[in-house]
Order: C-alpha cells, then sequence, then structure tokens
C-alpha cells in the first residue's frame, strides 16, 4: 500500500525521551510510542500514511531496524494511527494486535469514523478547516485498512517490550483500547485522553471535541478506567506528554467536557 505523495519527514524535535526505554514520536498532528527492550520494540500506533516515513526514521533514530518491531499495538484503527501498520505486516510480517471489538473495524467491514459531513457542518469552528485540510493532505481519507489484524493473544500483560496490559476504553470507537506499562507508571491513552488537537482551544488533559467520538457517553466512561490507574506520565494520541496522577488528568477531562 503506498503512502501518500510528499511523506513528511521526521522533525529534530519530534522524538522525546520519556524513559530510558519510552519514546514519544509527534508526527503530522498524531503521535506514536517506541517501549524499547534491547534492540526490539513494542510500535503504539503508526500515525498517519503520511507519516510513514517519519515512523521509519523514528525508529532508526533510536538505533532500531523495522525488522526489530515485535509487535504494533493499536489503540484504534482510524487512519491517523494505522497509517504504517499495514505496511510493517506486509514487508516485515510485524504482528498488528488490538481489541478485538477494533478488529472488524481495522479490516473495514465498517468505518466508525466523522464523516466528511459532520467535518463541512463546524468548518467555521476555529481550527476545524485547516485541520481537515491538513488530514486530508496526510491520507486521512485515503482507503487504509490492516488485512490480517489479531486480537490480543491473552489477557492481562503481553508478552512484548515493555509488558504492556491493555485496557478497553471505547467511546472514540468500539474497540479503542489503551496501554499501560504498571512497572514504570506510563499510559498510553491514544484518542481516550489527549492534551491537545487543532480543533481545540484547550490545553492540557481533555476529550476530544465530540464529533469525533462514536459515543461520547461511553467515552466519559473510559476516563473512570483510566483514572482508576496506578501512573503519572500520560502518553495521548494527540498533544504532549502530561505529567502527574492519570486520576487528577481524568478528573480535569471529565470537567471540560
Amino acid at each position: 500500500m503506498s503512502a501518500p505523495a510528499g511523506p513528511r519527514p521526521l522533525r529534530d524535535d519530534a522524538v522525546v525521551r520519556v524513559d530510558d526505554t519510552v519514546h514519544l514520536v509527534s508526527g503530522s498532528h498524531t503521535n506514536w510510542v517506541i517501549v524499547r527492550d534491547g534492540d526490539t520494540c513494542t510500535l503504539i500506533d503508526t500515525g498517519y500514511p503520511g507519516d510513514r516515513e517519519a515512523v521509519l526514521a523514528s525508529l532508526a533514530r533510536l538505533g532500531l531496524a523495522p525488522e526489530s518491531v515485535a509487535a504494533v499495538l493499536v489503540t484504534h484503527a482510524h487512519n491517523d494511527h494505522i497509517g504504517a501498520a499495514e505496511h510493517l505486516r506486509v514487508t516485515y510480517g510485524t504482528p498488528v494486535l488490538m481489541h478485538e471489538a477494533e478488529v472488524p473495524h481495522a479490516r473495514r467491514e465498517f468505518l466508525d469514523q466523522v464523516s466528511v459531513g459532520q467535518v463541512l457542518a463546524r468548518a467555521w469552528r476555529p481550527g476545524v478547516l485547516p485541520w481537515a485540510l491538513h488530514a486530508i493532505r496526510s491520507g486521512g481519507t485515503a482507503p487504509l485498512r490492516v488485512d490480517e489484524p489479531r486480537p490480543f493473544p491473552v489477557e492481562g500483560a503481553l508478552d512484548l517490550p515493555g509488558r504492556p496490559v491493555p485496557l478497553h476504553t471505547p467511546g472514540h470507537t468500539k474497540g479503542h483500547a489503551a496501554y499501560h506499562l504498571p512497572a514504570l507508571g506510563i499510559v498510553i491513552t491514544g484518542d481516550a485522553l489527549v492534551t491537545g488537537h487543532p480543533t481545540s482551544r484547550a490545553a492540557g488533559p481533555q476529550l476530544l471535541p465530540g464529533m469525533f467520538h462514536a459515543d461520547r457517553a461511553r467515552a466519559l466512561g473510559s476516563l473512570d478506567v483510566l483514572g482508576a490507574l496506578d501512573a503519572d506520565v500520560v502518553l495521548p494520541g494527540h498533544g504532549p506528554v502530561h505529567r502527574g496522577p492519570v486520576g487528577a488528568a481524568a478528573d480535569r477531562a471529565r470537567e471540560r467536557a
């Protein structure tokens, strides 16, 4: 599957060290996370299709080859989070894992995503139109799927670098998952809890604007799941690293909602 024309290179400041083994990488308005263990790693999300070269460059910057990715973990199967997943699966045999409810979404048996019409109806709001144009240029509306997505093979911690523990956090999509790294006090929240977005005027912990959620009530409920974790670092799908108790971050997001 080819990437959109004009793929974006990795910015000099895009790779943020969170821990000796964990890095948050900022692509084109979307983040992914690399959890390293020696010469192998877990890759959580993969940006837009237009971020493919940046994903590969972020691995190289940390001295990792694409073949070193033990698995891609998907928070949810929107184009801005699975942009390079199928490329890694087909080219390097990398397994692509996600919650079982997200598997048919990744195969595009249905599309659980904001429609162009919904976006256009809100184009007058600050930030919406520039974000939409950027999303289209980055492959946000391109035909994209994962042909052989896999559900998590076990409950609890996965036998992957970082021993990530998946958490079902539905609302943004039916099968959205966050990933807890208990030994490090880190939670990768995807779009269940973000710290910024081009369509939002707020900075800090928040839910995405309502148009982005398949079920906003369930998205609010998933904040309780996140808030109960023992973690003090939040790595969101959009926005910068947030340091502080995740319970307080979830409370702040709920208040803003």
